[in-house]
């Protein structure tokens, strides 16, 4: 970690990310109890959720503009907006018209600017640092990103309680106003087309560029291993989306905001214990590694609702995300050191969009039920979406073979022979 942090690009690039995932930590913790409050149901966690999760699923769309503007000025403008459109809801506050319905319509333009920023981020990582170093910054970048959210998911639930979900609002907007100022300061490369629209060319043109780089994203993901594994994700994701709009509802039953702000905590705790274990697990066969560790945290998950004290359920709870600490890194460092430059942010922007499709869905699914059913009764089912993933990657050969990190390469992700011949072609 010293000699990563010796690389200003990289410490500056850290120490953004550290801040702006405080931001949206707080921003997480306070508007999904605000929500609450000013609701009354879940049913509006559940539209809450939907809202916040939907942009996940247009990613996509924003990979190939990511790959070809500025990333500094893209973490740079994302950051300056992010922070006015949180402050509305302070000014709001304080002149009294603030209502669920605004809430409901900032939250979805806050979490479409994220979709820009985390390819950025990811994106940047390869480009300043040496192949070698991926691992390690990337875990790195998760070990701090699960980081702050355990701390500040805990400091939010307490907060909420102490001075309102409101006033959090503010803290947050200047957490972006100081990310912004950092990512100011970087050095990343540029990339030889650092702009969707260029002057040699017409809006047509680069219309046409913007539809044949987002196809390009798509024929890599779906030539490749990673679509076989969308199938057992999207269930898990589902599951992850409910549990997300449940959750509110769940840690009230046990006491209030504070309870919110544990469990929320627990499980930012047991990614960053993933996230922290990922060199160490690298050197085993990463498909059988996936499906040990989920099954065990879909155990862990549902038996967390069914215990009687509420700190053995936080635990409980905050262990089935382990895995998923884990598996975020080594998957995610398996395609940057595979994937070309020029398609990273695209191809990591697709995956996540068809990964996380079904979290919104879930979402509404989740506050709906919990609105006519107990979250009592809902959460420890939506446990079973581990379950169901173990029990997806065990039945198909190619996901259950998956090799060590780092002896995955384009062979690994069963490319099909054509585009494998052009991806060669590329990196040559």
């Amino acid at each position: 970690m010293k000699e990563l942090l010796k690389n200003r690009n990289f410490s500056t690039l850290f120490a953004g990310r550290m801040i702006t995932n405080a931001g949206d930590s707080l921003y997480t913790v306070a508007t999904m109890w605000l929500v609450y409050e000013l609701g009354g149901s879940t049913f509006y966690t559940g539209i809450a959720g939907f809202l916040v999760m939907f942009p996940n699923m247009l990613q996509f769309s924003a990979g190939p503009l990511v790959d070809r503007w500025s990333l500094k000025s893209t973490l740079l403008i994302t950051q300056i907006l992010q922070a006015i459109f949180v402050l509305i809801i302070p000014i709001a506050s304080y002149f009294d018209f603030l209502t669920v319905t605004l809430v409901l319509i900032i939250m979805p333009i806050v979490a479409m600017l994220n979709q820009f920023v985390y390819p950025a981020q990811t994106a940047a990582l390869p480009a300043i640092l040496e192949k070698k170093h991926l691992v390690k910054g990337n875990s790195a970048f998760a070990f701090a990103y699960q980081g702050i959210d355990l701390t500040f998911n805990a400091i939010a639930g307490g907060a909420v309680a102490l001075i309102g979900a409101t006033a959090l609002f503010l803290i947050d907007s200047v957490t972006f106003v100081i990310a912004a100022l950092l990512f100011s300061t970087l050095r990343i490369p540029e990339k030889e087309n650092a702009s969707i629209l260029e002057g040699r060319t017409s809006t047509s043109d680069n219309l046409k560029k913007y539809g044949k780089e987002m196809k390009e994203g798509f024929t890599f993901v779906i030539n490749s291993v990673l679509a076989k594994l969308f199938v057992g994700s999207i269930v898990a994701n589902f599951a992850i989306g409910a549990t997300l709009a449940v959750l509110p509802a769940y840690a009230d039953w046990w006491g209030g905001s504070e309870y919110y702000g544990l469990f929320l905590a627990s499980l930012s705790a047991g990614s960053l214990i993933g996230a922290f274990c990922a060199s160490y697990l690298s050197k085993y066969p990463l498909g059988r590694l996936s499906i040990i560790t989920f099954f065990v945290g879909g155990i862990s998950w549902v038996v967390s609702a069914l215990v009687p004290w509420a700190p053995l359920s936080v635990l409980l709870f905050g262990l089935a995300w382990v895995p998923v600490g884990a598996t975020n890194v080594l998957f995610g460092t398996a395609i940057q050191s595979i994937v070309p430059q020029r398609l990273m942010a695209r191809t990591i922007s697709v995956s996540a969009s068809i990964g996380t499709s079904a979290m919104p869905i879930g979402s509404l699914f989740g506050g709906w039920s919990a609105s006519l059913e107990s979250s009592i009764v809902v959460f420890p089912v939506l446990g079973t979406g581990f379950i169901f993933l173990a029990l997806y990657i065990s039945s198909v050969p190619v996901l259950r073979k998956l090799p060590k990190v780092e002896e995955m390469n384009t062979s690994n992700l069963e490319l099909n022979d054509t585009f494998a011949t052009r991806m060669r072609e590329h990196n040559s």
